[in-house]
């Protein structure tokens, strides 16, 4: 298939999400080398805005060259080593991801679980770091993108920070769709992904690393298990040393640069903001036309992405592909336990627009009426 005959689609699924003409643009700006100094420049600025986003001082914040896994596996394997305990918070696919990675590490893996739909309560995550004081680390997923869940993170970031452990939190569908503040929670390591909130195209993960972080990564008695995101290695292309490491996505990193001034510009609070009253509208209107959430309670539920059972249980299958071939809008269905029985809906970055809400409810309104018609 020629890319010139692809159908332009509206993104609202789990992610990529949809990216602004701005962002485009910037995409299409010349290649330069990875050490030319024009683009060092570039991504000395977008370490920056990361933090701004991030809420950190933190030095070592840069994007990974990968996407929200590879930001994942840049947490775990930099931190773990074998042996090492590991404490992991499991409501939802991702959750169980970070477990799978850390036994693959050969980290000895005490999961805390969930309910998927729900998040975790924060007592037991402290109880059973009590448990398990001297574990490396306790990592928790903020946005679990599986479940349409937001995890308090507050109560096991001020208990962690009088221990030895480290806090590990995913944030890949968080970051400038809800507040993440890493310093004033306490978060060790935390990491994202471009091509949610930020809508930026699948490709890099923000990362950011405390500085006791760094110093657990330096004082491995062995060395990081992966060359490739070992931060020791990759410190000495983002310091003033510029030493080769690997090519970075050029144009990516453009992209990202871009969507950072895009945040600027609207100001990080109004985002927050449009997120989370789009999220709303859209969460309301479904309501009223019989969808049911799947995340709860209210106050744990996403506004960027909304987990629902479809009216009367109908399969969502066949109206998730009519949406799609018909009206030209993606949406996500579930995953794991949730799957075939839910939506996904994301409403993130530049999707989080009213203009978005009327198109998909339009179709949705026009599918269920040609259903019932049948």
């Amino acid at each position: 298939m020629d890319v010139a005959s692809l159908t332009p689609r509206l993104l609202l699924g789990p992610g990529p999400s949809p990216v602004s003409d701005r962002i485009l643009r910037a995409m299409s700006r010349p290649t330069l080398g990875h050490l030319d100094p024009q683009f060092l420049a570039i991504l000395d600025e977008v370490n920056e805005g990361l933090r701004e986003l991030f809420g950190t001082r933190n030095r070592t914040t840069f994007p990974v060259s990968g996407t929200g896994s590879a930001g994942m596996e840049a947490a775990l394997v930099n931190l773990l080593e074998p042996g090492d305990k590991a404490i992991v918070g499991v409501k939802g696919v991702f959750g169980t991801r970070l477990a799978e990675m850390s036994r693959r590490m050969g980290a000895e893996v005490i999961t805390v679980e969930g309910e998927w739909g729900r998040p975790l309560d924060p007592d037991l995550l402290v109880a059973t770091h009590r448990e398990h004081p001297d574990a490396r680390l306790l990592a928790l997923v903020h946005a679990e993108t599986s479940t349409g869940v937001r995890q308090p993170l507050d109560r096991v970031g001020a208990h962690l920070q009088e221990s030895g452990t480290l806090f590990v939190v995913d944030a890949v569908t968080s970051l400038a769709g809800i507040p993440i503040e890493v310093d004033a929670v306490g978060i060790d390591v935390c990491y994202a992904g471009t091509q949610k909130c930020l809508g930026v195209p699948p490709g890099l993960a923000p990362i950011t690393f405390s500085p006791r972080a760094v110093e657990r990564v330096r004082s491995r008695t062995v060395p990081v298990a992966s060359w490739y995101l070992d931060i020791t290695l990759i410190a000495g292309y983002l310091g003033s040393e510029r030493r080769y490491h690997h090519t970075a996505p050029i144009n990516l990193v453009y992209a990202l640069h871009e969507a950072l001034r895009e945040v600027r510009e609207e100001r990080l609070e109004a985002r927050f903001r449009r997120h989370a009253e789009i999220g709303a509208r859209l969460q309301a209107a479904l309501a009223e036309r019989g969808f049911r959430p799947y995340a709860g309670p209210e106050n744990a539920r996403l506004p960027q992405l909304t987990a629902v059972h479809l009216p009367h249980d109908r399969a969502e299958g066949p109206l998730r592909s009519a949406l799609l071939e018909e009206h030209g809008i993606e949406v996500g269905g579930g995953l794991g336990p949730a799957q075939g029985k839910i939506w996904r809906i994301g409403l993130m970055g530049d999707g989080a627009r009213q203009s978005s809400v009327d198109r998909l409810l339009g179709a949705i309104d026009n599918l269920l009426r040609e259903e019932e018609a049948a």
